[in-house]
């Protein structure tokens, strides 16, 4: 191994202390950095300078980004943690959006929030010198009794996946990779032999002649069972992009998953366009799975258009995928901008088509919703099935009821409000 030549760093290497930080907060943040390239972005820094703030950016790009998907990550994390003076100030107001204050009147940008939890989550800035004065004197400690708390894991099966951290979002997907959504097979015309059963006189007469027309015994059969397609369709507008993101992950499981029930699972993703992904699901490594299916969909956290979405749905897919008695997974706010009575045709023809069509809203979560949006009050009257999915917690309940077509879940109870108010 050829040896490289001695590294000269000053006395106070403050700087070497700032570069290893930053690796850890990318690290968090989800890139494959290793000690090896942390070494190596000393070594660059110091062979370029520490002069020009683009040679610097580039500089720590080379040696920290190898995938397109990371671009965005860095460049958040190196604003807040080398540019932004008021960096500490803006990552807790992002995290905290309820607070006003020193928080922007923007919205986040791209893996913003992402970066401020890297870069708060468990750590700190590490202390190289007497920057600051001893605070030890200031410091407060403080107990809480959690013995009558939640654990962890069930704290997480009912927490929003919105409020949820970097850490707990990988906890929540590895739950979910171990979540299954079984469903009960179909009658079927179709039969096949077995012990007991209806006598099959077919085959009992073909025995019947093998032994000269003697018929010792009796052939039995029963119905084959049958198993529905799943068809999910799942909003991806700006609204709805954090969900949607969690519900693949839990979609991809049940893709792969043998023995689920299912006997294919076809999803798709709609904003202002439908996208068809089911190719990418059956991509046994779920992170390349999801980012294929990220680029075939153009429309991430953009606008809703579910009617005109749904339109090519029906016109385009609903013969090929919707035979036999599909279940349709429709997950989306219903917050739509397209004519309500165009919406509510669409969904009477998804309705028509469909064996059982079961509506996931995350903004079902609140204790004081109402279908007063034009969207839901178009869409409502056409669905089996109205529940909430915002957590593990739901996503668990739907596993649960998906086979049995009594359960309306909060349907009748917001038709009858809508009745009653006239909403």
């Amino acid at each position: 191994m050829a040896e490289l030549p001695p590294l000269e760093l000053p006395d106070d290497p403050k700087l070497a202390g700032n570069i290893t930080h930053f690796a850890r907060a990318l690290r968090r943040a989800g890139l494959p950095i290793g000690p090896g390239r942390v070494i190596d972005a000393i070594r660059a820094v110091e062979a370029a300078g520490f002069t020009d703030k683009r040679d610097f950016y580039w500089t720590l790009h080379a040696c920290f980004v190898n995938r397109p998907e990371h671009r965005t990550v860095f460049a958040q994390l190196f604003r807040l943690y080398w540019r932004d003076p008021r960096f500490m100030e803006h990552m807790m107001a992002m995290l905290t959006p309820m607070v006003r204050g020193v928080q922007e009147d923007r919205a986040a940008q791209a893996a913003e929030k992402r970066a401020a939890e890297a870069l708060l989550d468990g750590a700190k800035a590490p202390d190289f010198g007497d920057e600051e004065e001893d605070r030890s004197e200031e410091d407060t400690v403080v107990e809480v009794d959690a013995s009558l708390t939640m654990s962890p894991q069930e704290r997480l099966r009912t927490l929003d996946f919105e409020q949820m951290s970097l850490a707990e979002m990988a906890e929540a997907k590895r739950m979910l990779a171990r979540l299954t959504l079984p469903v009960k097979p179909l009658p079927s015309r179709r039969t096949a032999g077995a012990a007991r059963g209806r006598v099959d006189a077919a085959r009992s007469l073909r025995a019947a002649l093998r032994r000269g027309g003697e018929m010792d015994r009796l052939a039995f059969k029963t119905p084959r069972p049958r198993y529905p397609n799943l068809v999910v369709l799942s909003d991806i507008s700006g609204s709805m992009s954090q969900y949607s993101r969690v519900i693949l992950h839990f979609l991809h499981a049940v893709s792969n998953t043998k023995g689920a029930g299912w006997a294919k699972v076809h999803a798709f993703t709609f904003g202002t366009r439908l996208t068809n992904i089911t190719r990418h699901l059956a991509t046994r490594d779920v992170d390349a799975a999801l980012a294929a299916a990220g680029a075939e969909a153009q429309d991430w956290e953009g606008g809703t258009r579910i009617g005109a979405c749904l339109e090519t749905f029906n016109r385009d897919w609903s013969r090929r995928v919707m035979g036999q008695g599909a279940v349709v997974l429709l997950i989306t706010d219903g917050l739509d901008r397209d004519a309500p009575e165009a919406l509510a045709r669409q969904m009477e023809r998804l309705h028509l088509t469909a064996r059982r069509l079961i509506w996931l809203n995350p903004l079902l979560r609140w204790d004081g919703f109402a279908p007063k949006a034009a969207g839901i009050r178009a869409m409502l009257p056409h669905v089996d099935s109205f529940r909430a999915g915002h957590s593990i917690a739901s996503l668990e309940e739907l596993a649960a009821v998906i086979s049995r077509p009594e359960d309306a879940g909060e349907k009748a109870r917001l038709m009858a409000e809508v009745a009653a108010h006239r909403l």
